[in-house]
């Protein structure tokens, strides 16, 4: 994907910005800036894509994101419905580690939180259980005048970070990828292309055109990207949002779903369903009834980590 390099704006008499965005949509193309970033996801659902992997997200969830991680949280495809009255809202912490630590914890007894900051930058998703207390504080944050409490606020932001215990990494490796950015340009609408048409009658054909390729030629470039082929990409985003519709409870029946995902028969939906969770869809609805997989999906499911590069 082609990564726009971000400059956060920040006011000359502040180190810790905080941002609130109601928007239609979440922004939608994959960019990167020098400051770190936590993100309260107040309203919203969709992927976070962190540099080569991607993370289902939705209400209330709190991210870390390192500094000059390429990240874009990728809204469903229902926000750009023209009729659609939904809109996303978040609430963001921009700084700039290096800063950070040069001065603010540049002294020992803060050591901890400069390691911390060192050992965030592939970022994490915030557990459930810590999420409530994470946004709290970034509201407070948000809502502070006063610079000396605000600062003294935000270390303790930094402790609650600091104290999650194996947290859920969003990137494995930050310089692994977007080596290329021809191919990054080219890949990253390809993958918007799919997000987008993915629960319609969607082709091999259809999106090789948009890389301007032959289907052959389409099959052997996304896999090399991608380490995956076009309709097992296309699938596990399919079941990804059938998963994600399923959980609701709000539905009429599972084929419904099923075609709403854009799955032709109930059969093919019900062995491709089954290949991916390793459980058939009407096992699934009866594991969410029970609540165990609910959680789950909720705070720490997310998509198969594909590396897209």
């Amino acid at each position: 994907m082609k990564v726009l390099q971000f400059t956060i704006p920040v006011q000359q008499d502040k180190t810790i910005v905080a941002r609130e965005d109601i928007l239609p949509y979440f922004y939608p193309y994959l960019h990167k800036h020098k400051e770190m970033q936590i993100t309260w996801v107040q309203q919203g659902d969709g992927t976070l894509v962190a540099n080569n992997n991607m993370h289902l997200f939705q209400n209330n969830d709190v991210f870390v994101i390192g500094a000059d991680l390429p990240h874009v949280f990728k809204s469903t495809s229902s926000y750009f419905i023209k009729e659609s009255n939904k809109h996303i809202r978040s609430l963001d912490i921009f700084f700039d580690p290096d800063v950070i630590c040069d001065s603010l914890l540049n002294i020992p007894e803060l050591r901890n939180l400069r390691t911390f900051l060192k050992n965030a930058q592939n970022g994490f998703r915030v557990p459930k259980e810590m999420a409530h207390k994470v946004s709290a504080k970034m509201l407070h944050i948000k809502e502070l005048d006063n610079g000396l409490v605000r600062t003294l606020q935000f270390i303790e932001l930094l402790q609650i970070l600091a104290s999650v215990d194996s947290p859920e990494k969003l990137s494995a490796d930050i310089s692994s990828s977007f080596n290329n950015e021809n191919d990054g340009i080219r890949i990253s609408h390809i993958y918007n292309y799919i997000m987008r048409n993915y629960e319609r009658d969607i082709t091999l054909e259809e999106v090789a055109r948009q890389a301007y390729m032959t289907p052959q030629a389409f099959c052997r470039y996304f896999k090399k990207h991608t380490r995956h082929t076009f309709v097992s990409f296309l699938n596990e985003i399919r079941i990804n949002e059938a998963r994600k519709q399923l959980s609701t409870g709000n539905y009429e029946s599972i084929s419904g779903v099923a075609y709403n995902c854009g799955f032709n028969s109930i059969s093919n939906f019900n062995r491709v369903f089954k290949s991916i969770t390793q459980q058939a869809p009407t096992d699934y609805v009866e594991t969410l009834k029970n609540g165990v997989e609910q959680e789950n999906f909720e705070y720490g499911g997310s998509l198969t980590n594909y590396a897209l590069y």
